[in-house]
This record gives C-alpha cells, sequence and structure tokens, in this order.
C-alpha cells in the first residue's frame, strides 16, 4: 500500500473577527480557500507509526513526536501503523494552515484506506480550529472558532495564485492578542468572488505591528495587476489572485527580480 496526499495551502480570502470569547478563542466569520499546491504526504503500511520530515522547510520542524501530523495519527484508530514521510514545502507559521493542512492530508489518507470514525470532525476539531476545513479543503465559509461549515457558491476555482511570505514567522497568538477588539462587521452575502472583493483580514493591522515586512509585501503585490490580495490568515504570507496563469508568473518574475529572498509558489484555487 502506496498512500500519497497533498497538503493544500490554505488561504483566508477574508476574514472578520467578531469578537473575544471566554474559552479564549475568538468568534470568526472567514472564507477559506485551497491552492491546488502544498506540503506533501507519502505513506506506507507499517507496524507502527513513524514520521520522517523532509524539504526545504523540514529544520522548522524541530520534534516529531510534537507534530500535528503524528498527532493526527494518534486520533484515528486503524489496524496498521502507518510510515509517512512529510514534504515540507510550506513555511511554517506563515498563515496558510500549514500544520492544519497536514493533518488534513493525514486523515484523507486514512479516509481513502481505512474510512473515518463517525465523529471525525470533532477529532479533527481537537487537533485545531482549521483542521476540519483543511480534510475537506474545499472552498466554504467557516463559522465560530472556524469549525463551523457553510456552504458557498465558488465561482473561483481555477484561479490563478501567487503565494509570497518574507520568510519571517508569525505565531498566531501574539496577532489575536494585538486585535483591538472592534467589531467591524460580518462577511458580505453572495458568491465567493463577492465576498472576498468586499471582504477584509481583521488580523492585518496587528500582523503589521507584529511584522512590518507584510506591509512590504503587500505594496509590491500591488503593483503586479493583481484581481485582488491580502494577507492569509494571521500572516506573514500574502496571496495575490490573478485573472490569468500569465500575468501571475510575471508577477512572480518580477517580485522575485526585487526580493530575491522572499519565499513564492505559485498555484491555481481548488
Amino acid at each position: 500500500m502506496h498512500l500519497t496526499e497533498t497538503a493544500y495551502a490554505k488561504i483566508n480570502l477574508a476574514l472578520h473577527v467578531r469578537r473575544r470569547r471566554e474559552d479564549g478563542y475568538h468568534e470568526l466569520e472567514t472564507l477559506f480557500a485551497f491552492v491546488d499546491c502544498g506540503d506533501v504526504l507519502t505513506a506506507r503500511r507499517a507496524e507502527k507509526d513513524r514520521l520522517t520530515t523532509v524539504g526545504p522547510f523540514a529544520t522548522a520542524l524541530a520534534n516529531p513526536f510534537d507534530n500535528i501530523v503524528t498527532q493526527a495519527l494518534s486520533a484515528l484508530p486503524r489496524p496498521d501503523g502507518l510510515d509517512v514521510t512529510l514534504e515540507k514545502n510550506l513555511p511554517v507559521a506563515a498563515g496558510l494552515g500549514g500544520g492544519s493542512a497536514d493533518a488534513g492530508a493525514v486523515f484523507r489518507m486514512v479516509r481513502g484506506a481505512y474510512g473515518l470514525p463517525d465523529d471525525w470532525r470533532e477529532r479533527a476539531a481537537r487537533l485545531g480550529a482549521d483542521v476540519p476545513a483543511c480534510v475537506d479543503s474545499d472552498m466554504h465559509i467557516g463559522l465560530g472558532t472556524g469549525a463551523q461549515r457553510v456552504e458557498v457558491e465558488n465561482d473561483m476555482a481555477g484561479m490563478a495564485v501567487l503565494l509570497v511570505n518574507p520568510r519571517v514567522a508569525v505565531p498566531t497568538g501574539p496577532v489575536f492578542k494585538a486585535w483591538d477588539g472592534a467589531d467591524r462587521g460580518s462577511l458580505p452575502d453572495g458568491p465567493a468572488s463577492a465576498i472576498a472583493r468586499d471582504g477584509r483580514n481583521d488580523l492585518r493591522q496587528p500582523a503589521v505591528k507584529i511584522c512590518p515586512e507584510i506591509d512590504t509585501v503587500l505594496t509590491s503585490l500591488s503593483s503586479t495587476d493583481p484581481w485582488m490580495h491580502e494577507m492569509s490568515g494571521s500572516g506573514a504570507t500574502c496571496f495575490a489572485l490573478y485573472e490569468s496563469a500569465e500575468i501571475r508568473d510575471r508577477a512572480a518574475q518580477k517580485l522575485a527580480a526585487e526580493h530575491s529572498d522572499w519565499w513564492q509558489m505559485k498555484g491555481f484555487l481548488r
């Protein structure tokens, strides 16, 4: 048995923070979207679970026993172990849901090979608020902590995407802590394109205070003729959407020439 899954990069086309909750989480309204590229997980049947991490960002995952992939494996009953290799292509603490996407890929692997328990969404949510969304890896609205799913008309599938990160890790906790607490209103109505165009990311300003490089990335993306551009999640990765792959590729070349130290990845919305 040989299993392969892509851990699709998650981006928030809009992220509205409504209030702080008593449980320490925040009440969110977000439009989840997924790019057709990301980390890659491969697995084969083994006597016990095992994780090997490779790829350009493997060294950022210092403790394999604390890795969310290992936690996801432990959360799911199976008759066999899985020997998993994680090719870590996405930066860590980057607003792309990388760890959650990795866990989501494990759930899909196990679903394909063995099936999932009926309470898999609850098991996924215990690993992280974004994990259930990353198991689905399709465009939808997330409510509450992000785990409550609402369908949306996806009129953006196939749009060209450019992801850019200044290679600065921005942990989620401090960004949420720096949010000013102002409720600026709910997500707009309509299909995904209307929500993305008319929505906002309420975490952008607190993230920029922590990581000013985000503002530089957004300014650079704004000069590449994007359909829209924004920071994803709590940063520091920003994204731009383009009306064609050709425009996106020119943008990628321009930014690579101007900022050769920045990480970037090209793909298409799922």
